[in-house]
């Protein structure tokens, strides 16, 4: 990276729930955060329907509280610059009852909360954002609603004629949707079986299709290098105890990242990318 105008360069991150920050991408905004970037943090909803063992509850008021607490945790031990809470409400997984909650992210209008997204990028005006792939990743409405958000926002937020706020209109210069290779993906559906694991019932609830996933795919424009921050993302990770953050840590997800040399892999939606684009850096022709 290099610095154009002598001011930091600012990368936003916008996610669904408290750890997808730290489960997915948490390895990239660490990167960035000890180069001295400053590393925001959307989050969209406070995770209301994962579930926990009841010894993680004792003392709070609500799942999400305990949520909140472990994602305040993760975000300091990645030493991100900011958290930003829009505080809808989680939606639960595709054909659940918890759709249809009225505060539910999956219920709101996509132009309610792509408004309240613009007002977020014009104040933060950041250079790269990032957040999931169309199908967010694994098909959660709250991923897919946050993308689709985030993707109007991105545009809208650059548009003189959006009446939004009064703050001024920011081109943010990169867009980047987080993914996951699915050559890798596919090795380790075929892999799972042979260690008595399901990969169509994946996840804490048994509730990720792996193998139906691995079927989607995304072209992979960056690749960046996380090994020297594995500390920070594993740290982050077990921030998240509640929902299995000692186990990703120490599981199957932490090996296969020491395995394949902690890369995460980025799709770019904008600037248009060029056939056979490879970077290893989001900020490469960012101007700051």
């Amino acid at each position: 990276m290099h610095d154009s105008y002598s001011v930091r360069p600012r990368l936003l991150a916008v996610m669904a729930h408290p750890d997808d920050e730290s489960f997915g991408l948490g390895g990239t905004l660490a990167h960035y955060a000890a180069m001295g970037v400053t590393v925001d943090l959307i989050c969209t909803t406070g995770g209301e329907e994962g579930s926990a063992d009841a010894h993680y509850l004792e003392g709070y008021g609500s799942l999400a509280e305990r949520r909140v607490e472990e994602l305040a945790c993760a975000v300091n031990a990645l030493g991100l610059s900011s958290l930003t809470m829009l505080g809808y409400r989680d939606s639960g997984m595709a054909g659940t009852p918890a759709n249809q909650h009225p505060q539910a992210l999956a219920a709101q209008p996509l132009e309610t909360v792509t408004a309240r997204l613009v007002t977020l990028i014009r104040t933060l005006q950041p250079h790269v954002v990032i957040t999931f792939d169309p199908i967010g990743g694994y098909r959660h409405p709250d991923h897919i609603a946050t993308h689709q958000a985030t993707v109007a926002a991105f545009h809208a937020a650059a548009d003189h004629a959006y009446p939004c706020s009064e703050q001024a209109p920011w081109q943010a210069q990169k867009l980047y949707f987080q993914t996951f290779p699915r050559q890798l993906l596919r090795a380790i559906v075929w892999l799972m079986p042979l260690v008595g694991r399901d990969p169509r019932r994946f996840g804490r609830n048994r509730d990720v299709d792996l193998a139906a996933l691995a079927e989607v795919d995304f072209p992979i424009h960056a690749r960046i290098d996380t090994i020297a921050v594995t500390e920070q993302r594993l740290a982050a990770a077990r921030c998240h105890a509640s929902q299995g953050g000692e186990a990703f840590a120490n599981g199957l997800p932490a090996r296969i990242g020491r395995l394949f040399g902690g890369i995460e892999s980025f799709m770019r939606a904008y600037p248009e990318p060029e056939p056979g684009l490879r970077e290893r850096d989001l900020f490469v022709g960012v101007r700051w």
